[in-house]
Formats: C-alpha cells, structure tokens, sequence
C-alpha cells in the first residue's frame, strides 16, 4: 500500500507533466501577430549622399564629399519609383524601380539600375524606409556610396 505522502506526490507530479504537455500542444486557434500598416514612403524627400574612397588599385575615381540630393517616390504597381535629382560636376536625374517589402514599420528596398555607362553603369542598392527616413547602400564597378535622406517639410 502507498503512503498518503507519495500519493500527493504522484498527483502533483502528474498534475505538473499534464500542464507541461497542455502548454507545449498546439492550439487550435493560430496566435494572431498585429498586422501594422506599411509606412507611408511615398512624397518628397531630401538629404545627402557621398561616396566612399575607391580601394588602393581601383582606376582613378573621384573620392565625393557628401552632396545635397532630392528624391521623389511614387507607388508603380507593387514597387516603387523613385526619381533621384542632384548635382555632381553636371546636374543629374535618374528614375529607378524599388522592389520593397514590409519589416515591422520598415519598407525595405532593393534593386539594380543601368544608368548608363557615362553615369557609372550599373547599380545594386539596397535601401529602408520609414515614415520620415529614406537610407540606402550602392555599389557599382566604380564606386560604393550611401544616402540619407528625411522627409521634405
């Protein structure tokens, strides 16, 4: 015969691995995470971009100090288009096609670019967005460089 002693033992014990068991079983009904809404990336923006030095066996390239750029973005179907317009020894304006997806309040960016092999060639960047900060990462043959920009008052 069991002393009453280990029978409330069991029945904690038993008690305690039922719970543990309940907890780590799936639910019928899925955990719902909040859906947030995409920033608003789309408007004027302005801000800076530079260049970074060229590495020590790359052709002659002009090393940038930062420079004021303006940038507009439309909604283009699913992606975006954004039109870059600035001043570097002449004055510039490129439209480029932004695939995006949401991260949380983030809009993240990426995409490829011919400019032309007169602006650079072609381009990989990267980019995110919120509501009042548009940053990003290129890179060409030629050059790697970065922008930052914040939302036009």
């Amino acid at each position: 015969m069991r002393s009453p002693s280990s029978v409330f033992w069991s029945t904690c014990l038993a008690t305690a691995a039922a719970a543990l068991i309940a907890s780590a079983a799936p639910s019928d009904s899925p955990k719902q995470m909040p859906e947030s809404t995409p920033p608003e990336v789309t408007g004027e923006w302005t801000g800076i971009w530079w260049t970074h030095p060229p590495a020590p066996r790359a052709p002659d390239a002009e090393i940038s100090c930062k420079r004021r750029l303006d940038c507009a973005v439309t909604r283009e179907g699913n992606g975006w288009r954004a039109t870059f317009e600035g001043e570097c020894s002449r004055p510039y304006k490129f439209a480029v096609t932004m695939d995006g997806r949401q991260a949380g309040g983030t809009v993240l960016f990426k995409g490829t670019s011919d400019l032309g092999e007169e602006n650079g060639g072609v381009y990989d960047w990267i980019g995110r967005a919120t509501r009042t900060e548009f940053v990003g990462f290129f890179t060409s043959a030629h050059q790697v460089g970065e922008f930052r920009l914040d939302r036009k008052q």
